[in-house]
């Protein structure tokens, strides 16, 4: 028996696919609120909550150990010799020489070398294969990008007690090398068990320093010799001047002798440009300037007292804090001062009173940076208080281009050496600015925060990309900056150069309409106060007054005199012509 269930349902109440179209408004059900119904419910207060669809989830960190590589070096000597030959004997070298030379063999060695050398010499001079062919191309490419800065290494100080980075300078041969002074420059809060040592730095390997400096006394700037690598110049805490060779070792070559020294830190150290590469000349803030040969440090070689009043009295001295000397301008060097001066001198004049040439008075606190712009080198860069600015040496009165007012102190600064338009900037919030002035004069054109503590100190490498920023905490940052901020631009120097130009002569005009101004108020005054002079002077003598009041009293009684006359005439004359009528 087949058992069968029918199942019945209406068409309209199956499940069907939904078709959307294109149609007015039309109102199905229009529900007006019940006003009774409004107590049965209670109002509430309304509240914002977010909601998140996603998964939590968490970032997270993780430091790994950093791979230690060591350097180490081979000796080579000289070999190939054959036994019965003592390679170190000099005659029996020249006699194995000569007998080789006479050989047949070793003539037609010599011209198959010589072919395939002239062969390879042929190729160098056909192809230069580190020329870059597409400079204009990459040129344009690297415009476009946005300015960047990325972080390559961190040089920590190595000691548990961190000092601050007081001074930089990169090895003069490719910037492969760091030396870094530390230093810490807080008055009367050096702890007992701080370092005195500062370190050399290779780029590549930052765990721990190539070579340690052994100072006396902390060093507070140090300065590579250009012209040979191997040597260091160092300023100490105590004023002395320390002079080191890397191929001898961590313990300074020579010390200057304390008597001859300087009498506070030495704040900044450079070497000149001479014939021997053994002159340099240092700073301090017991406002003397003192010319050293390394190869003798007994005692100065030049001293300059930097007395605003030409006198080189000591007490009334400038502290100095910068210095600045150009190679190309052999006599002249700029001094920054506590005061907020730049002082600009001449090395080569007789007399104290005129090696100091003139002054520039533009910061309301230490100048911590000077340095002219390696393109321009009549236009200088200064940093000090709040502020950036930039001068022209032909301009005394104020600064022809300044930054507006930061919010924390700038303790550095430094042109681009490849760019003339590029400066950079270092501030104690720890952020390093970068300035385009044909960009934007007002705001960087990039800021980047390097570190969490202070930085107080700024060197850029030659080649313009690689920069190093010390901290207050001893950390040196090495960052890395991006192609257009680092290679030249089309016609900038152009630019730059019309720029500086327009600049100094809107100073001039203005320098020119202020002096009209000054002059007119001045004189105004004198003649004002002659005025008063004359009027008081007048008050104040006797014999005028006595003068010009006997002088009043008689022209008073000669008027009388007139008019009493004049009256006693009149009657007579009416009585005459009185007496005709009758």
């Amino acid at each position: 028996m087949e058992i069968s269930h029918v199942y019945a349902k209406l068409r309209r109440e199956f499940g069907r696919q939904c078709l959307f179209s294109d149609r007015p408004e039309e109102v199905m059900v229009d529900i007006h609120p019940v006003p009774s119904l409004a107590s049965e419910f209670i109002l509430k207060t309304p509240k914002d909550q977010a909601v998140q669809a996603c998964r939590d989830m968490s970032e997270h960190q993780a430091n790994t150990e950093r791979f230690e590589s060591s350097s180490c070096g081979i000796n080579h000597v000289e070999g190939g010799w054959p036994k019965d030959i003592n390679p170190k004997d000099l005659e029996q070298t020249i006699r194995f020489r000569k007998k080789v030379e006479k050989e047949e063999n070793y003539i037609n060695s010599l011209q198959y070398l010589g072919i395939v050398m002239e062969h390879c010499i042929r190729q160098n001079n056909t192809i230069d294969i580190y020329k870059q062919y597409l400079e204009e191309d990459e040129e344009v490419e690297e415009s476009s990008e946005l300015p960047s800065a990325k972080t390559i290494n961190i040089l920590r100080d190595p000691n548990e007690v961190k000092r601050t980075i007081t001074g930089l300078s990169w090895h003069p041969d490719g910037g492969r090398k760091l030396a870094a002074a530390y230093c810490s420059l807080e008055f009367q809060k050096t702890p007992k068990d701080m370092s005195l040592d500062s370190y050399i730095w290779d780029i590549e390997n930052p765990n721990c320093p190539e070579m340690t400096l052994k100072p006396e006394s902390p060093l507070v700037c140090l300065d590579y010799n250009p012209k040979d690598p191997h040597t260091l110049v160092g300023g100490s805490y105590n004023g002395q001047i320390a002079y080191w060779d890397t191929r001898k070792g961590s313990q300074p070559v020579e010390y200057s002798s304390m008597e001859h020294s300087h009498r506070d830190p030495v704040y900044k150290i450079i070497w000149l440009q001479s014939k021997t590469g053994t002159d340099a000349f240092s700073a301090s803030t017991d406002g003397q300037v003192l010319w050293w040969d390394v190869r003798k440090l007994s005692e100065p070689t030049e001293r300059l007292v930097l007395d605003p009043g030409r006198e080189g009295n000591l007490d009334k001295a400038l502290g100095a804090i910068s210095l600045e000397f150009e190679p190309t301008m052999p006599t002249k060097f700029m001094v920054g001062t506590e005061q907020g001066l730049v002082v600009s001198c001449n090395r080569k004049a007789k007399t104290p009173a005129e090696k100091i040439v003139c002054t520039y008075d533009g910061h309301h606190g230490p100048i911590y940076a000077l340095q002219r712009n390696p393109f321009f080198p009549k236009n200088f860069l200064t940093v000090g208080d709040w502020t950036a600015r930039i001068w022209s040496e032909d301009i005394k009165e104020s600064s022809i281009m300044w930054t507006k007012y930061q919010k924390s102190y700038l303790m550095d600064a430094c042109w681009s050496p490849v760019r003339p338009s590029v400066f950079f900037t270092v501030k104690t919030e720890g952020v390093l600015d970068i300035w385009d002035i044909l960009f934007k004069q007002s705001d960087p054109t990039l800021s980047v925060k390097v570190s969490d503590k202070a930085l107080h100190s700024l060197r850029v490498q030659e080649n313009g990309r690689l920069v190093a920023c010390g901290s207050h905490s001893g950390n040196a940052t090495l960052l890395e900056i991006c192609s257009g901020l680092s290679t030249l631009q089309k016609n900038e120097k152009s630019l730059v150069a019309a720029m500086f130009e327009r600049e100094t002569k809107r100073e001039k005009i203005l320098e020119a309409r202020q002096r009209e101004i000054r002059l007119k108020e001045r004189s105004r005054s004198e003649q004002s106060r002659e005025d008063e002079a004359g009027r008081e002077d007048g008050e104040d003598n006797p014999d005028q007054l006595i003068a010009r009041a006997e002088s009043d009293f008689y022209t008073l009684v000669e008027a009388e005199m007139r008019r009493r006359e004049r009256r006693e005439e009149t009657p007579q004359k009416t009585v005459k012509k009185g007496k005709r009528k009758i």
